[in-house]
């Protein structure tokens, strides 16, 4: 039988991380227990899909929520659209990433052989679990505190973006107020199983690289793309004049000749 390495855990630093002191840590200790200990040990042992369940019920209450109020203009199927952009596996394993859960993951024998303590599903789950635990242990106000912490910086990205319904027209929009060259898409990479491919995508204009996007598609990986150029295109922009063109990077041509002048 594999040992619990959460035995060994220093519960004080993982709540730090947290931010959140457990009253009945066993709550915390089962919320990073892999359904594969169950398993293993003929389904003698707690795990954390029923927390998972009760997590993400949670998330998506705070997070509707939110943005609900902080967003007075957005209409339903916005709303919808900046929530699944917030809320999904992959940022959901970055968040648990960030919070070091992998490294506390109590799993069976084959899943730490098998590479579980760093897959995104296993991290996602943990995550959602942990906001479960926080729900059960101190009720809705703390996981909503924990919850809001996590994800204040996406909330401020999401106010950079004046629409999330079409990012690649309104990408080209703002680029056409530097030249009428509409930006390029290239697909650099794809990964993943055939069920469960991701797609990486750059985006250019004039030469230059504006960002990086992945998704389930092509499709999915140039919006994100797009999505991300916009965010740094607009973060490049002075408060001052946000009607005023976003100045790009100079193309390699455009520098030579300025170089000559």
């Amino acid at each position: 039988m594999t040992p619990d390495p959460i035995s060994n855990l220093d519960l004080a630093d993982l709540e730090a991380r947290l931010g959140h002191r457990f009253r009945h840590p066993k709550l915390l200790r089962v919320a990073l227990t892999h359904p594969s200990i169950a398993h293993e040990r003929d389904g003698r042992a707690d795990h954390n899909q029923r927390l998972e369940f009760l997590g993400d019920a949670v998330l998506q209450l705070v997070m509707t929520r939110e943005l609900y109020a902080r967003f007075p203009d957005y209409d339903e199927g916005r709303l919808t659209k900046a929530r699944a952009r917030l809320v999904n596996r992959r940022t959901l394993a970055q968040h648990a990433r960030q919070l070091g859960l992998g490294a506390h993951l109590i799993l069976s024998r084959g899943e730490e052989q098998s590479g579980g303590r760093d897959r995104p599903s296993a991290l996602a789950d943990a995550f959602e679990a942990v906001i479960g635990a926080i729900f059960l242990d101190a009720g809705l106000e703390a996981a909503s505190a924990f919850i809001l912490r996590q994800f204040e910086r996406a909330f401020a990205e999401l106010r950079t973006l004046p629409s999330l319904d079409n990012p690649k027209g309104e990408l080209q929009e703002l680029l056409q107020a530097r030249s009428a060259e509409a930006p390029q898409y290239h697909i650099v990479s794809i990964s993943g199983p055939d069920h469960d491919r991701v797609f990486e995508c750059t985006v250019h204009h004039g030469g230059v690289e504006l960002a990086r996007g992945r998704g389930k598609s092509k499709k999915a990986a140039e919006s994100d793309a797009a999505l991300a150029a916009l965010r740094k295109l607009r973060e490049q922009q002075p408060a001052s004049a946000p009607d005023a063109p976003v100045p790009l990077a100079p193309t390699p041509a455009a520098a030579e000749a300025d170089a000559h002048s």
